[in-house]
């Protein structure tokens, strides 16, 4: 199995995972045990029941012994931290990127998860990713560790001016968000944020234009899947981009 087909694969285990994370987390219950179960009848899933993608088709969606029906978004995070683990090895040369670029990805997942069905970001995943940046950062290259430090407090810097200049739209925890992701991105994370902030008007707008003005300036939108989807767009492209702009305009 080459790189690229065995991080797919890796991908859409770990995403399983990823899904127990994100529903367990913010409910403060252990990642590790109990054992995964049905949440509608409490049976345990069995290991031929819990195979990523697959038994989700096999089981046409619904438990084996109650027939409730499994949600969509289980498969969907699978498939997509697989795809996107696997698009990481193709898109990058070096060790360290590849790295870099599959735990921010495993961290931002859960992060968007949680913060759309619970307006939080935990803590604990923001300070695992924090420490799992700094640890492949300087096991991989140390020397470009000082830029990622200075793009972490500049993007987490950035957005804590605007949670405290807009307090209703933005909290602590997507800054913190986004200083993790400076660790694992550089220079990039600058596209990161203005990609988050960009889809983030346009969902705003198209909110407001749903609900109209006063209903949808009352809407709570969280941030942290906007800044999930800068990361995910920066971890591809964010450099190149980086590069566009200082060879064009500086």
């Amino acid at each position: 199995m080459d790189a690229v087909a065995f991080a797919g694969v890796m991908g859409a285990i770990v995403g399983s995972f990823l899904n127990v994370v994100a529903y367990r987390l913010p409910r403060r219950q252990s990642l590790v045990a109990p054992a995964s179960q049905c949440p509608a009848c409490g049976t345990p899933v069995k290991p031929y029941d819990n195979i990523p993608i697959l038994s989700f088709l096999l089981l046409r969606g619904r438990c084996r012994r109650c027939a409730a029906k499994i949600s969509s978004r289980y498969p969907i995070v699978e498939a997509l931290t697989g795809a996107l683990c696997a698009g990481a090895v193709v898109a990058h040369d070096s060790a360290a990127g590849i790295a870099l670029s599959i735990a921010l990805i495993l961290v931002v997942a859960p992060a968007a998860l949680i913060d759309l069905e619970h307006r939080i970001i935990p803590n604990r995943l923001t300070a695992l990713g924090a420490v799992l940046a700094l640890a492949l950062g300087l096991a991989l290259d140390p020397s470009g560790e000082p830029r990622r430090l200075i793009a972490a407090a500049a993007a987490g810097g950035f957005l804590l001016l605007a949670a405290l200049a807009y307090p209703g739209g933005m909290g602590m925890g997507d800054v913190k968000l986004a200083g993790v992701m400076g660790l694992f991105l550089g220079r990039a994370v600058a596209p990161a944020i203005l990609i988050a902030l960009l889809a983030g008007v346009v969902v705003g707008a198209v909110v407001i234009a749903r609900r109209g003005v006063g209903a949808g300036r009352k809407t709570a939108v969280p941030f942290g899947p906007f800044l999930a989807l800068g990361a995910v767009v920066a971890t591809f492209v964010g450099q190149d981009i980086v590069n566009a702009y200082v060879h064009h305009f500086l």
